[in-house]
């Protein structure tokens, strides 16, 4: 069994690797190799006996139950930050508290929020990335003040604030013979290699209508969590898979080819805020300043 400080050790570089995206970005943030944290996660993988990240083209990303196990983990860190005597954990420094899913954590809003704090000297922000489920739960719960997600969300308690419009889009493999087509309908599906998300996610129930409607079935090949790891399994060659563009794919992915695809499927990134409470002026200074520096791209607009 391994040593309390070993199991820690590997619970932090989930926890860096979650909260910065790489293997280098953890490395940095705990100051140690990175070869380090690489070993740190296959040691956890172990004790755990499952996979906890995928791995592809040199890219490692956390899956849902790395991200189950990094909230599990909130607990006792905030103790220990508490106990070290973290600046964040003062009292008078009132941080604006943020969630955010990983794929548009990684995609957008650290470079925004970055670029914030730069501008704004003396702001403190707390930014923490976690699945939609939960950052619902933590707004519900007032221990976030301020959500971006662009998950479909049916929930009292919680008050959305559109701001993005983006449409489904058919992305493939470079050289797929849909590439030739100006616009993928779902008839052109019928029979084609699809990487679907999983059926606990909104867009799965939405595509199956769609699907249902056309009389058209698709060979499912994979069913994954998050937008890069369904990127990253159409990169490898395996399927197409339908997907809201935005942010991932706003600049661009190499190797990846993109189509609009014929269905009403509409996505919005929204602010996400507890019912019945104002935001902060540090929220709305933040909101604002998202808004005022995302011009429009291929993919989305400004509601």
């Amino acid at each position: 069994m391994a040593e309390p400080r070993h199991r820690l050790r590997e619970m932090e570089a989930l926890r860096a690797l979650v909260t910065t995206g790489t293997t280098i970005g953890a490395a940095r943030r705990l100051g140690v190799s990175q070869s380090s944290i690489s070993r740190a996660l296959g040691q956890l993988e172990q004790r755990v006996g499952r996979d906890l990240f995928l791995r592809s083209s040199g890219k490692i990303e956390p899956t849902a139950a790395a991200l189950r196990l990094n909230e599990q983990l909130d607990p006792l860190f905030e103790t220990l930050a508490l106990i070290e005597g973290a600046e964040w954990a003062a009292a008078d420094e009132d941080p604006l508290r943020l969630i955010v899913p990983p794929t548009l954590a990684h995609n957008f809003v650290i470079k925004r929020v970055a670029a914030f704090l730069k501008q704004n000297p003396g702001k403190h922000l707390q930014l923490d990335i976690q699945a939609t489920d939960v950052l619902v739960s933590g707004i519900l719960d007032l221990r976030y003040d301020l959500g971006l997600t662009s998950a479909m969300i049916q929930r009292t308690g919680v008050t959305l604030i559109p701001w993005r419009k983006s449409h489904v889009v058919c992305a493939m493999p470079s050289g797929h013979p849909l590439e030739k087509k100006e616009i993928v309908s779902p008839s052109d599906l019928e029979d084609v290699e699809l990487v679907e998300f999983l059926r606990r996610l909104g867009t799965r129930a939405i595509t199956e209508q769609v699907f249902a409607r056309a009389g058209v079935r698709p060979r499912t090949v994979a069913e994954t969590a998050t937008n890069m790891a369904a990127l990253e399994l159409v990169r490898e060659g395996l399927g197409v898979t339908l997907l809201n563009p935005f942010p991932v794919l706003s600049g661009g992915m190499p190797d990846i080819s993109v189509r609009p695809f014929d269905a009403p499927i509409t996505y919005h990134t929204s602010f996400v805020l507890p019912s019945g409470r104002q935001p902060s002026e540090f929220a709305r200074q933040f909101m604002e300043y998202v808004k005022n520096t995302t011009p429009p791209d291929e993919y989305s607009e400004t509601v």
